[in-house]
């Protein structure tokens, strides 16, 4: 009950309507899980365990508005965030939307864009994102990831490899030239390309990967109220300020009215 009035004195003040606090947070917990190779969503402390990014802000500030104490986890893969938001054992899920994602969860409007580009060796003969697509050319990218998804769909002539976005893994498989770049989002390939000499970074953005947040099928009500949410932090400033709190390279606000699917065909 108190759970209940403390929601509607926040949607006096315009958040969700008629939604109500329970039906987001069933448990009276909102339990909320990201990607944990995603620094663009969140990023966790290995001495403390703190979680920050934009996600984690996000997931608090939605916590704090519907009276609910917030539980964030950090998960494996896309499916992770997926199966444990369609499987009841989380709330919200912070994913990219990607067509083939679809199906057992329901995507909010995307309130951010990651930018993707590629780490290539220092002399290879690549330098602009245009130069990608080449025959003979072996482009990689992480299992599942947004960018392998969207390679998959694009490249004609160069040769995709799927791999583990392992970072060691990475490095070896460049230093060797068993590939000629690897794909990603632009704070994860600086963050490999400090920690790995003799790599540089393609100037420009493959394409910007919509940020969303995924809620359980036939929940129209909560889809509802994430998206008039999602709305609030954008105009009230939040979301901006989420953004340049993170410190991450490479990200920008969606702006009003961004709906799925806005992937590049």
């Amino acid at each position: 009950m108190l759970r209940r009035i403390v929601f509607i004195v926040f949607a006096v003040f315009g958040f969700v309507g008629v939604a109500v606090a329970d039906d987001i947070a069933p448990t009276g917990t909102l339990r909320a899980v990201y990607l944990a190779g995603n620094p663009a969503q969140a990023v966790q402390d290995r001495a403390t365990g703190a979680i920050r990014g934009v996600a984690a802000d996000l997931a608090r500030e939605l916590g704090r508005r519907i009276g609910a104490p917030v539980e964030i986890t950090p998960v494996a893969d896309p499916k992770a965030v997926i199966d444990a938001v369609a499987g009841g054992r989380a709330d919200i899920g912070f994913v990219a939307y990607a067509p083939s994602r679809g199906g057992t969860v329901e995507f909010s409007q995307t309130y951010m864009f990651v930018q993707q580009s590629f780490l290539v060796l220092e002399g290879s003969t690549l330098r602009a994102i245009g130069d990608i697509d080449r025959a003979g050319l072996r482009i990689a990218g992480g299992r599942n990831d947004s960018v392998t998804l969207y390679l998959k769909r694009k490249l004609k002539q160069a040769t995709l490899m799927e791999i583990e976005p392992n970072p060691a893994e990475i490095r070896r498989l460049l230093l060797a030239k068993e590939i000629d770049a690897f794909g990603a989002n632009r704070q994860r390939l600086t963050t490999l390309m400090n920690a790995s000499p003799g790599t540089r970074l393609l100037p420009g953005s493959l394409f910007g990967v919509p940020q969303t947040i995924v809620v359980p099928k036939e929940k129209a009500e909560v889809l509802a109220a994430v998206n008039r949410f999602i709305d609030d932090v954008r105009a009230s400033g939040f979301l901006a300020r989420a953004m340049a709190a993170s410190g991450i390279i490479g990200i920008e606000a969606a702006p009003p009215g961004t709906w799925q699917p806005s992937v590049p065909d």
